[in-house]
């Protein structure tokens, strides 16, 4: 973490950011990615913890500006971060006031049906709605999938290992706070994995019923057209 203690209109006000991306939680980033504007009182604030309003009553904001630099420098490795292939082989967690490890690295896939079909159903929608967005013809190379996203499908991915309980999606928005204290160096090369190696994931979401259906279908269009020639023969 970077230090700084810096004068304010009250007195002395110690300012911690992190230093490299170890240092941030996912729940930061995602707070980071979902700013309205480039407000740099607002990032500061997500990085360091303090409100706003205690980081406005700095007397000299060229004291703030300086910190800048350390800013820019997180969202350099953060880019370089999205393009990372390597995955943590364990992580850490806290739930309930209990440390647990979980190893990730062996078993990369999502379990049981109900986690996976729900994990299937946000990447669908979230690659849906970027190529709807920036059009189809090479949508692979720009698709950067959100954060928040990334942290919907951990939830579904972890829920069971950690809290030792069966699947249950009422209880998944809930967890996502668990998931979000992660650091995003961990949680986001992890959900990544899920975008580019699970190719069934991309396809539309076709039920059973609709298949029954398209293949009612077929078949009825199939008999009109043996009948039609059948009739013209």
């Amino acid at each position: 973490m970077i230090k700084k203690t810096v004068k304010t209109i009250t007195g002395k006000l110690s300012i911690s950011i992190p230093q490299h991306l170890g240092d941030i939680t996912l729940g930061q980033m995602i707070a980071l990615q979902e700013l309205t504007d480039s407000d740099d009182i607002k990032t500061l604030s997500i990085l360091s913890g303090i409100p706003a309003d205690e980081l406005k009553q700095v007397n000299n904001a060229d004291e703030l500006s300086d910190l800048g630099s350390q800013v820019l420098l997180l969202a350099y490795q953060m880019k370089n971060l999205y393009d990372s292939e390597a995955i943590p082989e364990k992580i850490t967690f806290l739930f309930e006031g209990k440390t647990k490890h979980i190893n990730v690295i062996k078993n990369l896939s999502v379990e049981p049906a109900g986690a996976f079909m729900a994990a299937r159903d946000i990447i669908s929608d979230e690659i849906s709605a970027h190529i709807k967005k920036y059009g189809e013809y090479n949508w692979e190379e720009n698709f950067n999938p959100s954060l928040n996203t990334c942290c919907q499908i951990l939830a579904h991915y972890f829920y069971c290992r950690v809290t030792d309980k069966p699947y249950n999606e009422y209880a998944i928005e809930a967890f996502t706070e668990t998931i979000k204290t992660l650091r995003v160096t961990e949680a986001l090369p992890i959900s990544k994995h899920f975008f580019t190696s699970y190719p069934g994931f991309l396809k539309p979401k076709t039920g059973f019923w609709h298949r029954a259906r398209q293949l009612w279908n077929n078949a009825r269009e199939y008999n009109r057209l043996k009948n039609l020639n059948t009739s013209t023969q």
